[in-house]
Protein backbone atom coordinates (compact mmCIF):
# COMPACT_ATOMS: atom_id res chain seq x y z
CA UNK A 1 0.00 0.00 0.00
CA UNK A 2 2.78 2.36 1.28
CA UNK A 3 5.21 1.85 -2.14
CA UNK A 4 1.69 2.16 -4.30
CA UNK A 5 0.74 5.58 -2.70
CA UNK A 6 3.73 6.66 -2.48
CA UNK A 7 4.82 6.30 -6.06
CA UNK A 8 1.21 7.76 -7.18
CA UNK A 9 -1.04 4.92 -7.68
CA UNK A 10 -3.58 5.61 -6.03
CA UNK A 11 -6.28 3.62 -8.34
CA UNK A 12 -4.09 0.53 -7.74
CA UNK A 13 -3.47 0.97 -4.48
CA UNK A 14 -7.52 1.12 -3.81
CA UNK A 15 -7.79 -1.55 -5.79
CA UNK A 16 -4.99 -3.83 -3.59
CA UNK A 17 -6.76 -2.48 -0.27
CA UNK A 18 -10.32 -4.38 -1.65
CA UNK A 19 -8.80 -7.77 -3.17
CA UNK A 20 -6.29 -8.06 -0.03
CA UNK A 21 -9.42 -7.17 2.14
CA UNK A 22 -7.30 -4.59 4.12
CA UNK A 23 -7.68 -1.03 5.59
CA UNK A 24 -7.01 1.76 3.26
CA UNK A 25 -4.34 3.59 3.90
CA UNK A 26 -5.12 7.40 4.24
CA UNK A 27 -3.90 9.73 1.53
CA UNK A 28 -3.69 13.21 0.36
CA UNK A 29 -5.67 12.45 -2.89
CA UNK A 30 -4.90 16.02 -4.27
CA UNK A 31 -1.12 15.64 -3.35
CA UNK A 32 -1.02 12.35 -5.42
CA UNK A 33 -2.56 13.59 -8.49
CA UNK A 34 -0.10 16.47 -8.24
CA UNK A 35 2.30 13.72 -8.18
CA UNK A 36 1.05 12.16 -10.95
CA UNK A 37 1.34 15.23 -12.94
CA UNK A 38 4.67 15.86 -12.60
CA UNK A 39 5.55 12.20 -13.33
CA UNK A 40 3.60 11.90 -16.29
CA UNK A 41 5.03 15.26 -17.64
CA UNK A 42 8.78 14.44 -17.17
CA UNK A 43 8.29 10.69 -18.77
CA UNK A 44 6.96 12.59 -21.98
CA UNK A 45 10.37 15.30 -22.17
CA UNK A 46 7.87 17.76 -20.82
CA UNK A 47 10.11 19.28 -18.23
CA UNK A 48 8.67 22.97 -18.22
CA UNK A 49 5.32 21.77 -17.43
CA UNK A 50 6.75 19.54 -14.50
CA UNK A 51 8.70 22.46 -13.27
CA UNK A 52 5.61 25.05 -13.21
CA UNK A 53 3.67 22.02 -11.29
CA UNK A 54 6.47 21.44 -8.84
CA UNK A 55 6.41 25.04 -8.52
CA UNK A 56 2.61 24.89 -7.50
CA UNK A 57 2.68 21.75 -5.11
CA UNK A 58 6.09 22.99 -3.62
CA UNK A 59 7.41 26.56 -4.64
CA UNK A 60 10.83 26.28 -2.34
CA UNK A 61 11.84 22.95 -3.64
CA UNK A 62 13.92 23.46 -6.04
CA UNK A 63 15.44 26.50 -4.46
CA UNK A 64 16.36 24.09 -1.69
CA UNK A 65 17.72 21.12 -4.10
CA UNK A 66 20.06 23.04 -6.80
CA UNK A 67 21.28 19.59 -8.30
CA UNK A 68 17.58 18.40 -8.73
CA UNK A 69 16.42 21.56 -10.36
CA UNK A 70 19.98 21.20 -12.52
CA UNK A 71 18.95 18.03 -13.55
CA UNK A 72 15.29 18.79 -14.54
CA UNK A 73 16.51 21.80 -17.13
CA UNK A 74 19.13 19.63 -18.58
CA UNK A 75 16.28 16.97 -19.22
CA UNK A 76 14.31 20.61 -20.61
CA UNK A 77 17.69 20.72 -22.50
CA UNK A 78 18.02 17.75 -23.76
CA UNK A 79 14.26 17.33 -25.04
CA UNK A 80 15.19 20.73 -27.05
CA UNK A 81 18.44 18.84 -28.89
CA UNK A 82 16.21 16.06 -29.24
CA UNK A 83 13.98 18.19 -31.33
CA UNK A 84 16.43 19.28 -33.36
CA UNK A 85 18.36 15.89 -34.50
CA UNK A 86 15.50 14.39 -34.90
CA UNK A 87 14.97 17.24 -37.70
CA UNK A 88 11.50 18.54 -36.44
CA UNK A 89 13.58 21.91 -36.61
CA UNK A 90 16.68 22.82 -37.73
CA UNK A 91 17.08 25.86 -35.51
CA UNK A 92 19.85 25.17 -33.01
CA UNK A 93 19.30 28.63 -31.49
CA UNK A 94 16.80 27.87 -28.60
CA UNK A 95 19.00 24.78 -27.36
CA UNK A 96 22.12 27.43 -27.17
CA UNK A 97 19.81 30.33 -25.68
CA UNK A 98 18.42 27.65 -23.07
CA UNK A 99 21.34 26.86 -22.25
CA UNK A 100 22.90 30.28 -21.66
CA UNK A 101 19.66 31.51 -19.72
CA UNK A 102 19.02 28.55 -17.60
CA UNK A 103 21.86 26.14 -17.00
CA UNK A 104 25.08 28.27 -17.48
CA UNK A 105 24.00 30.34 -14.53
CA UNK A 106 24.12 27.49 -12.60
CA UNK A 107 27.42 26.31 -12.45
CA UNK A 108 29.68 28.72 -11.11
CA UNK A 109 28.48 27.76 -7.56
CA UNK A 110 28.28 23.72 -8.82
CA UNK A 111 31.21 22.71 -10.70
CA UNK A 112 30.21 19.31 -11.16
CA UNK A 113 27.10 21.13 -13.27
CA UNK A 114 29.60 22.60 -16.00
CA UNK A 115 30.93 19.35 -16.46
CA UNK A 116 27.04 17.76 -17.16
CA UNK A 117 26.30 20.80 -19.18
CA UNK A 118 29.25 20.53 -21.37
CA UNK A 119 28.62 16.25 -22.42
CA UNK A 120 24.79 17.66 -22.45
CA UNK A 121 26.26 20.24 -25.15
CA UNK A 122 28.27 17.61 -27.02
CA UNK A 123 25.18 16.40 -28.53
CA UNK A 124 25.20 19.37 -30.59
CA UNK A 125 28.54 18.48 -31.82
CA UNK A 126 29.12 14.96 -32.58
CA UNK A 127 26.36 13.33 -35.27
CA UNK A 128 24.15 9.93 -33.69
CA UNK A 129 27.16 7.82 -35.63
CA UNK A 130 30.15 9.43 -33.76
CA UNK A 131 28.44 10.10 -30.29
CA UNK A 132 30.11 7.30 -27.13
CA UNK A 133 27.76 5.21 -25.44
CA UNK A 134 28.19 7.80 -22.02
CA UNK A 135 26.35 10.49 -24.76
CA UNK A 136 23.92 7.88 -26.20
CA UNK A 137 22.95 7.62 -22.76
CA UNK A 138 21.59 11.12 -22.39
CA UNK A 139 18.62 10.48 -25.35
CA UNK A 140 17.28 7.37 -23.60
CA UNK A 141 14.19 7.35 -22.25
CA UNK A 142 16.16 5.56 -18.83
CA UNK A 143 16.56 9.52 -17.99
CA UNK A 144 13.27 10.52 -18.11
CA UNK A 145 12.21 7.96 -15.61
CA UNK A 146 15.35 8.20 -13.27
CA UNK A 147 14.52 12.15 -13.28
CA UNK A 148 10.77 11.72 -12.33
CA UNK A 149 11.57 9.18 -9.86
CA UNK A 150 13.75 11.83 -7.94
CA UNK A 151 11.16 14.05 -8.03
CA UNK A 152 8.87 12.15 -6.55
CA UNK A 153 11.33 11.19 -3.82
CA UNK A 154 11.85 14.88 -3.12
CA UNK A 155 8.19 15.70 -2.66
CA UNK A 156 7.34 13.19 -0.71
CA UNK A 157 10.55 13.94 2.32
CA UNK A 158 9.37 17.52 1.33
CA UNK A 159 6.24 16.66 2.74
CA UNK A 160 7.09 14.28 5.75
CA UNK A 161 6.67 11.08 3.93
CA UNK A 162 9.43 8.69 3.96
CA UNK A 163 11.07 8.91 0.21
CA UNK A 164 11.65 5.21 0.55
CA UNK A 165 8.74 3.21 0.26
CA UNK A 166 9.03 -0.10 2.36
CA UNK A 167 8.74 -2.18 -0.29
CA UNK A 168 12.18 -1.26 -1.75
CA UNK A 169 14.08 -1.15 1.36
CA UNK A 170 12.75 -5.07 2.10
CA UNK A 171 13.64 -5.54 -2.10
CA UNK A 172 16.84 -3.71 -1.25
CA UNK A 173 17.59 -6.03 2.24
CA UNK A 174 16.29 -9.00 0.59
CA UNK A 175 19.05 -8.63 -2.52
CA UNK A 176 21.96 -7.80 0.29
CA UNK A 177 21.09 -10.70 2.04
CA UNK A 178 21.58 -12.88 -0.21
CA UNK A 179 24.98 -11.17 -1.56
CA UNK A 180 26.21 -12.18 1.86
CA UNK A 181 25.18 -15.13 1.51
CA UNK A 182 27.09 -16.07 -1.60
CA UNK A 183 30.06 -14.41 -0.24
CA UNK A 184 30.09 -16.49 2.76
CA UNK A 185 29.96 -19.67 0.25
CA UNK A 186 26.10 -20.76 1.85
CA UNK A 187 24.74 -23.25 -0.80
CA UNK A 188 22.39 -21.40 -2.61
CA UNK A 189 20.14 -22.00 -6.05
CA UNK A 190 21.88 -20.12 -8.73
CA UNK A 191 19.38 -17.75 -9.48
CA UNK A 192 16.74 -17.19 -6.61
CA UNK A 193 12.83 -15.84 -5.94
CA UNK A 194 12.32 -12.19 -5.00
CA UNK A 195 11.25 -13.77 -1.39
CA UNK A 196 13.26 -15.69 0.75
CA UNK A 197 13.25 -19.67 0.69
CA UNK A 198 15.14 -22.58 2.50
CA UNK A 199 18.49 -23.44 1.04
CA UNK A 200 19.36 -26.48 -0.36
CA UNK A 201 20.27 -27.77 3.46
CA UNK A 202 17.02 -26.68 4.62
CA UNK A 203 18.65 -23.67 7.10
CA UNK A 204 16.96 -20.32 6.20
CA UNK A 205 18.15 -18.79 8.80
CA UNK A 206 22.03 -19.40 7.32
CA UNK A 207 20.78 -16.53 5.03
CA UNK A 208 19.25 -14.25 7.54
CA UNK A 209 21.97 -14.39 9.93
CA UNK A 210 21.06 -17.63 12.06
CA UNK A 211 18.11 -16.20 13.83
CA UNK A 212 15.37 -15.51 11.06
CA UNK A 213 16.55 -11.77 10.57
CA UNK A 214 19.33 -10.36 8.31
CA UNK A 215 22.37 -9.16 10.15
CA UNK A 216 22.09 -5.28 8.58
CA UNK A 217 24.61 -3.15 7.93
CA UNK A 218 23.57 0.22 8.62
CA UNK A 219 24.93 1.50 5.14
CA UNK A 220 22.88 -1.01 3.46
CA UNK A 221 19.41 0.94 4.51
CA UNK A 222 21.00 4.19 2.93
CA UNK A 223 21.63 3.55 -0.27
Amino acid sequence: MDYLINEGYPDAAKRFAIEANIQEVPGDDEFIQERVDIRNALLIGDAATAIEKINEAEPELLDRNPALHFAILRLQLIELIRGYGSHSTNDIIPALTFASDFLAPLAPAHPNFLADLEQTMALLIFPPDSRTPELTMLLDPQLRQDTATAVNEALLESFGHGPKPKLKLLVKLRAWAERRAREQKVALPKTMDLWARETETGNEDSIMGGNGEAEVEPEAMER
